[in-house]
């Protein structure tokens, strides 16, 4: 049974098409329904795309201190990119705005633009993202077809490996820092190739030492928290007993140790 007031750190395998914000919010509202707790602190340490799934650490109560040492580490995804088209959004949220002929990239090339992005490296943000400029969000100027400057931000990518079995689209796993955003390493590469690429698929499987083998599918995580919610509400009542008898003095422990 977790003690989510005191504080858990949960991990999630997030499903397909839930923002990071939408599974924070189902927990929340779970635990109110199912555990009867109404004010918990519960966030998420790292957003994760609606297209996305992996995994996806909570922390509630008193965890939720830790989150920005858990945003801090490093994160490693799986995915898969295709080459020869591109995307506003620079994945498949949004249709395709250009193609591109792939019958002659090759192998060699492919290793040539692979190794320009692994190390230290300066990377802009897509312009459908959740930075905030302004006050506003980047994808809140997007849809409205602003023209806003976005900042590279320094990212690492510690490891980028490629699989070109099912060339054009590339399989991947990628080992990097905070901050980095997948979206733009596809569109990037697409561009090292003289070609365009967008992202069809990513997971993270790692952040720090959690792994995603180890998160709780979202509903069975739902499923252990309704059955646990009577066990866990008796046990808070008999918390809560106790310390109604610890904070009363009976009569005569107040006289007790005093003279006449």
């Amino acid at each position: 049974m977790f003690h989510f007031e005191d504080g858990e750190v949960i991990l999630i395998d997030k499903p397909l098409d839930w923002t990071s914000f939408d599974t924070v919010n189902f927990i929340r509202s779970l635990l109110n329904r199912c555990y009867g707790i109404r004010k918990l602190k519960v966030g998420h340490a790292g957003t994760l795309d609606p297209l996305a799934t992996g995994l996806l650490i909570l922390c509630t109560g008193k965890m939720t201190k830790q989150i920005d040492a858990y945003q801090a580490q490093v994160k490693t995804y799986t995915g898969t990119m295709l080459l020869g088209q591109t995307t506003p959004t620079f994945d498949l949220e949004s249709e395709p705005n250009a193609f591109f002929p792939t019958d002659g990239i090759t192998p060699e090339q492919i290793e040539a633009a692979r190794v320009q992005f692994i190390g230290d490296l300066k990377q802009y943000p897509p312009k459908y993202s959740a930075i905030k400029i302004k006050g506003k969000r980047a994808f809140d100027y997007a849809r409205s077809d602003e023209e806003i400057e976005l900042k590279a931000r320094d990212v690492r990518i510690n490891d980028f490996k490629l699989n070109l079995d099912r060339f054009p689209e590339l399989d991947f796993e990628v080992t990097c820092s905070k901050g980095t955003y997948i979206r733009s390493l596809a569109n990037d590469f697409g561009k090292a190739l003289g070609n365009g690429a967008c992202l069809t698929s990513l997971r993270r499987t790692r952040i720090g030492d959690f792994k995603v083998e180890d998160a709780w599918p979202l509903e069975k995580l739902k499923q252990h928290i309704v059955d646990t919610g009577d066990e866990f509400k008796a046990w808070k009542k008999e918390q809560e007993k106790g310390l109604q008898i610890s904070n009363s003095t009976p009569a005569d422990c107040k006289s007790a140790g005093t003279s006449t």
